[in-house]
């Protein structure tokens, strides 16, 4: 009784009682489905009893969708935007460069995460001060310094590391360019090759075994694959064809470890990545703060995983220091 005659107060009053406040509504847009991070994202905003309505959205690896995105962000009035990954930031967000400029969700709060060089591709000024208003994200790329100790670790004559660009993603070659600027301090050769282009303008699938073959070669050690969606979505292809000529792949995603024939990856859980991706997301919804007047946070846990049955069949065998604080699957 006591519930009825409050509610019937509240109503008259015309105060919305505490089931009938507004929900905010969350934008994803994803590159190639919604997967760890996004679910993570998710996952985390729903413990916290942030009471969100979620609107996925997927470019399918085609960037000419997500201007139709922006759009129907604006249409829905969303209260936050989620990226993944630096084509679909980009498309969403705009550069630095591209402030002002129609086409870009400048209006709305947007929190990205999956974005190898979010500086260097001219997302955001620094990881500190991200230099925009409407701009935060999260960063979980470890230094490619542990990548280099991490294989002498695990094959102590450690000299050459193979690594496949192509210029149609510029954190690809973001990375061969700091990779090159560590052989020196880090006392290691880069082999790097690049994939051309088709004339479509994408790196295509038959490519890679040729620039393998180089590599093998070359004599290198390992292949890293670097930051690249495509290499990420023909895994299966490259890891098999690496594998077949004695090449093992170092991965900075887990799943290839887990699901297709890479060797060794050492990477922060996606899982964890798009929690970590909530909190931020939490802090404007909920906490009111601007985008830019948050820090871009950091993953400070990564994962060491290596595939036994690969490590087999290379007969690369890691060492029992490795292994102890590595998780191992077959």
């Amino acid at each position: 009784m006591t519930r009825l005659l409050l509610a019937a107060i509240a109503f008259c009053l015309g105060v919305a009682s505490p089931a009938a406040e507004a929900r905010f509504k969350v934008m994803i847009v994803t590159w190639n489905g919604c997967e760890e991070a996004c679910e993570g994202f998710q996952a985390y905003l729903r413990e916290k009893a942030v009471e969100a309505d979620f609107l996925v959205r997927d470019a399918d690896r085609r960037k000419e969708r997500l201007p139709g995105f922006v759009a129907e962000a604006r249409a829905e009035r969303v209260d936050l935007i989620l990226t993944y990954g630096t084509s679909v930031t980009l498309g969403i967000a705009g550069r630095l460069s591209d402030a002002g400029k129609p086409g870009f969700a400048h209006d709305i709060p947007k929190v990205f995460m999956i974005v190898a060089d979010p500086v260097g591709v001219g997302l955001i000024r620094g990881l500190d001060a991200p230099g925009r208003p409407d701009l935060t994200g999260t960063y979980n790329r470890l230094p490619e310094q542990v990548n280099i100790e991490t294989l002498r670790a695990y094959r102590p004559g450690f000299r050459r590391l193979g690594l496949l660009y192509h210029a149609d993603e510029r954190n690809s070659v973001l990375k061969r360019d700091e990779l090159a600027a560590l052989t020196a301090p880090l006392g290691f050769e880069l082999v790097a090759r690049e994939l051309p282009l088709g004339e479509d303008r994408q790196p295509r699938t038959e490519d890679i075994g040729l620039k393998l073959a180089e590599m093998k070669t070359a004599g290198v050690d390992f292949l890293y694959l670097g930051s690249s969606s495509f290499l990420r979505e023909h895994a299966d292809a490259l890891t098999k064809a690496a594998n077949g000529l004695g090449i093992p792949v170092l991965s900075p995603y887990e799943s290839l470890v887990r699901d297709s024939q890479a060797l060794i990856s050492v990477a922060a859980r996606y899982a964890e990545v798009g929690r970590l991706a909530g909190m931020q997301a939490e802090k404007i919804l909920v906490g009111k703060r601007k985008p830019g007047d948050l820090p871009v946070a950091r993953m400070s846990r990564f994962a060491v995983v290596i595939n036994m049955q690969v490590a087999r069949r290379l007969k690369a065998f890691p060492p029992l220091d490795l292994l102890q604080v590595a998780e191992t699957v077959n």
